[in-house]
């Protein structure tokens, strides 16, 4: 793994590449996530390729960077990278969850040999009179606590992760050194948070409620082959995951290219980390049959 930086507006932007091949995957991670989340992956990938992810303005080693955020925003950061790192037609371009809508806006403008959503990327369009800040906090509003809690430890910040349902049961040495690097203190003895800014957390999740139209002009405008990898899932490893049967269905019906493929046994988070669960990501970002 090596770090390096990338010129944006504001600042520096954190990548790092996984890998020594020249085929290359740029990927986005979610909406509280790092860069680290896509570790397993781009170990898992066959020689000849590598993974290029980004920490996303407001998280990371990129929270430093300002606002305004929003997922149009990321997808601009997002070409940067592209650009900063030689991507053309011959590169592949995923993201997950949150990082999946920014992949979807990303990749309406530029060709990739395929583009990957994993577990996310479709449009979750609000009921019409309802509230976007209160349907943010059903959804996400344990996330968001967490990101202004703080934490005596890093021991107890990864204690805080291994009782989380999604995880539980789950634990491995990638969800370890995933959950250390979002770890951050303020100094000596000071308590630890979680990197990733709470505002730009809230800012990202109310556009992702809102813009439903634009990620479906987006999703329209791909000319890249479009796989969807959904888990069975959800965020808190209950039954029903983040992008249902139905919804899947329907837009498969409206994307006449899109392949919807179930990964299954695997909830929202373990499939970047489950080995089997990885092991499907990376066959399909290069290229492997379903």
């Amino acid at each position: 793994m090596e770090f390096d930086h990338v010129a944006v507006p504001g600042g520096q932007l954190r990548i790092a590449r996984f890998g020594e091949g020249s085929r290359l995957v740029i990927a986005a991670h979610g909406i509280t996530a790092s860069l680290m989340a896509w570790r397993a992956v781009g170990d898992a990938l066959p020689p000849g390729w590598s993974l290029v992810a980004a920490d996303l303005r407001g998280r990371g080693h990129s929270a430093g960077l300002p606002g305004p955020y929003g997922l149009a925003r990321h997808a601009e950061d997002l070409e940067l990278v592209a650009r900063h790192v030689g991507a053309d037609e011959t590169s592949v371009l995923t993201g997950h969850s949150m990082g999946a809508y920014v992949a979807a806006l990303h990749g309406a403008d530029r060709r990739y040999a395929r583009v990957v959503l994993v577990d996310g990327g479709l449009p979750l369009p609000l009921p019409p009179d309802a509230d976007p800040d209160e349907v943010l906090e059903l959804t996400l509003g344990p996330a968001i606590a967490r990101l202004s809690q703080t934490y005596p430890s890093v021991d107890a910040y990864l204690d805080f992760f291994r009782a989380h349902p999604a995880f539980a049961g789950h634990w491995s040495p990638a969800v370890e050194e995933y959950v250390r690097y979002d770890a951050a203190g303020t100094g000596e003895g000071a308590a630890i948070r979680s990197r990733a800014r709470e505002d730009a957390v809230r800012q990202d999740g109310r556009w992702l409620l809102t813009e439903d139209e634009a990620i479906g002009t987006a999703l329209k405008a791909i000319e890249s082959p479009l796989i969807l990898l959904r888990a069975p899932r959800g965020l808190l490893n209950q039954d029903t995951g983040m992008l249902p049967e139905q919804l899947a269905a329907a837009w498969a019906g409206r994307l006449l290219g899109l392949r919807d493929e179930l990964v299954e046994d695997c909830n929202h988070y373990t499939i970047l980390f489950d080995p089997r669960c990885v092991e499907t990501v990376a066959a399909r970002l290069t290229g492997g049959a379903a």
